[in-house]
């Protein structure tokens, strides 16, 4: 199985990840995690300068903020997506059979 750590301070969003998945406190928490996969809010301040270096990292960011889900690719993230597609698509990235 894939370790799996998001950066999501958002309490209603976090509520949307299953309990596998690590849920990183601090930015200095998201810049050294050992993971797999890495799901960050891209809408955070400064999120995008801690991006780890090795894991994929998916950013997600309100679908009306596309300068900041065009900067998330910029800066390394595998995949931007508006926040509506990421939490329908959130059961396939945690590797959910039923989602």
């Amino acid at each position: 199985m894939n370790r799996i750590a998001a950066y999501v301070p958002n309490l209603m969003d976090r509520s949307r990840f299953a309990s596998r998945v690590e849920m990183l406190q601090t930015l200095d928490d998201l810049k050294s995690v050992n993971a797999d996969l890495v799901l960050i809010d891209a809408s955070r301040p400064e999120v995008l300068d801690y991006l780890p270096a090795g894991p994929r990292v998916i950013a997600f960011a309100p679908h009306v903020d596309a300068e900041t889900l065009k900067l998330a690719k910029a800066a390394g993230c595998a995949d931007a997506l508006p926040r509506s597609i990421f939490f329908k698509r959130l059961p396939q990235l945690l590797g959910d059979s039923d989602g």
